[in-house]
């Protein structure tokens, strides 16, 4: 599976008329304030093959921010994945919020199980 972000998701969602309007300039205004408030890693701007992480010592804002989109892709029965990682690959860029990881091919992302709660009898 091939590693798409939260915005290219949703994004597509809007250029493929699936997305209601009023959903789609909720979206439009999540975007605006990232690309008010997070810098645009150059790779990213250079359409280089990168993965961009949150770094977790300052992301509480980015993730309070960027829960509605994710509540955007639920509503609309897209799947992602919300991960978390200690090797993110070869760094490329970095900022105060987020670094941008070189990708080689695929990410490789393995299914989960249902529930990591322990089971009840």
């Amino acid at each position: 599976m091939y590693a798409k972000g939260v915005f290219s998701m949703c994004w597509k969602l809007i250029q493929e008329d699936v997305m209601e309007r009023e959903d789609a300039d909720l979206f439009r205004e999540i975007d605006g304030w990232f690309a008010e408030n997070l810098p645009w890693p150059p790779p990213c701007m250079n359409r280089k093959p990168v993965v961009c992480w949150f770094k977790t010592e300052n992301s509480d804002e980015m993730l309070k921010m960027i829960r509605p989109a994710l509540w955007l892709l639920e509503r609309y029965n897209h799947p992602y994945f919300l991960v978390y990682t200690n090797t993110p690959g070869e760094i490329v860029y970095e900022d105060k919020y987020q670094i941008a990881a070189k990708v080689d091919g695929f990410l490789q992302i393995e299914e989960l199980q249902p529930s990591w709660a322990p089971e009840q009898n």
